[in-house]
């Protein structure tokens, strides 16, 4: 028995990436934003996702000049780290994960928060491009090392996902005065995040 599927992998991307455009509206996304707002619907499936996306001015710009500059990327947790494509990040700019540091278990007891948060306490901000899709806690806590006096990032990558606290962390992203870029609401994810980041390093949809 055979199936009948496209096997050529150019031919997948092609096809993928004419099916997004056909199903995707736009319309609410800034110009500078076109590419990734096509490239996160082909992470997810979702063409509707681009009503909710919320892109500060002159994020796209930002973030893309800050990787091109060797800016390094911060990840929430494994999965969005996992998830980069290190062949299209434009200056060999270093991903890193913290969650997992020695440090960061005993830093969460000493806060009395989660992991994902403490975790932040590890991030060297200034400049950087920060990339969260999963935990709704690492977001509000960078935003408040921020408000506390933190270096500014180049660019926020606002993907956590969830019921509980997802939509309001990055309701406050979105109401700050960080570059940023999100996707209101509970949705979101690692996969998003990653993909996200692989938009702003290459242009490119392959």
């Amino acid at each position: 028995m055979a199936f009948d599927y496209i096997h050529d992998p150019a031919a997948i991307y092609a096809e993928s990436f004419r099916q997004v455009r056909l199903a995707t509206d736009l319309s609410a996304v800034p110009p500078a934003a076109h590419g990734m707002a096509l490239r996160l619907v082909h992470a997810c499936g979702e063409p509707e996702i681009a009503a909710g996306l919320r892109v500060s001015p002159g994020a796209v710009e930002a973030a893309r000049s800050a990787l091109q500059s060797g800016a390094p990327v911060y990840a929430d947790c494994e999965m969005v780290a996992s998830g980069i494509t290190r062949a299209r990040l434009p200056a060999g700019n270093e991903i890193r994960c913290t969650l997992n540091d020695p440090r960061t278990a005993t830093t969460a007891r000493r806060l009395s928060t989660t992991r994902s948060a403490a975790a932040v306490e590890f991030w060297d901000t200034a400049g950087a491009i920060i990339a969260i899709g999963n935990a709704p806690t690492a977001l509000f806590h960078l935003l408040e090392r921020i408000e506390n006096g933190a270096p500014a990032p180049a660019c926020v990558l606002g993907f956590c996902v969830g019921f509980v606290g997802a939509a309001e962390a990055k309701a406050a992203l979105a109401a700050s005065h960080i570059s940023f870029v999100t996707l209101a609401g509970r949705r979101g994810g690692s996969a998003l995040a990653a993909a996200a980041v692989n938009a702003l390093a290459s242009e490119a949809e392959t």
